[in-house]
């Protein structure tokens, strides 16, 4: 065990663990930031995807020692003062899920993606999200969400990263 510092979502954190734990399991069982979901386990599904100095990284297979002194965002961190990030207001508008297990780690891969492409192309959006899987099949509509968002003047310039 050893005492890790995080900075998350702009706050300092200080956790006793041990350093090969996963970034993920921190986050969920040792911080209570339950919005980064755990999927596959081997970072394959994107579920999991937080920014990790702004790039877009699976938290599953990150190893929390390895970020210490580095800035991470997770999907709560992305709402300024109340107001929805561009990208997860777009994802709401237009109904860009379903179920919801993978809708954080695709909003936290789109924000990276925004953020490095701001007018991205149909096709370059689906190759950016690529690993992101979708298991109730909502894919149009998460590239629909993603073009909205990225008519907004907001998207590239709010908190966000690249791959």
């Amino acid at each position: 065990m050893a005492a890790i510092r995080l900075a998350i979502n702009g706050k300092d954190y200080s956790v006793d663990t041990d350093p090969q734990t996963s970034l993920l399991s921190v986050l969920r069982e040792d911080l209570d930031l339950t919005g980064s979901k755990y999927g596959c386990g081997e970072g394959m599904c994107g579920a999991c995807t937080v920014l990790i100095d702004g790039k877009a990284q699976r938290s599953c297979i990150t190893r929390a020692g390895s970020v210490s002194g580095k800035q991470i965002t997770t999907i709560e961190g992305l709402a300024n003062g109340g107001q929805l990030h561009p990208v997860q207001q777009a994802f709401l508008d237009a109904g860009a899920m379903q179920c919801a297990y993978c809708t954080s780690g695709m909003i936290m891969s789109a924000v990276a993606l925004l953020k490095n492409n701001p007018a991205p192309n149909e096709r370059e959006i689906v190759d950016f999200m690529d690993g992101n899987v979708c298991r109730c099949g909502t894919y149009s509509r998460i590239i629909t969400a993603i073009q909205k968002a990225s008519k907004s003047p907001m998207a590239s310039a709010a908190k966000g990263g690249t791959r």
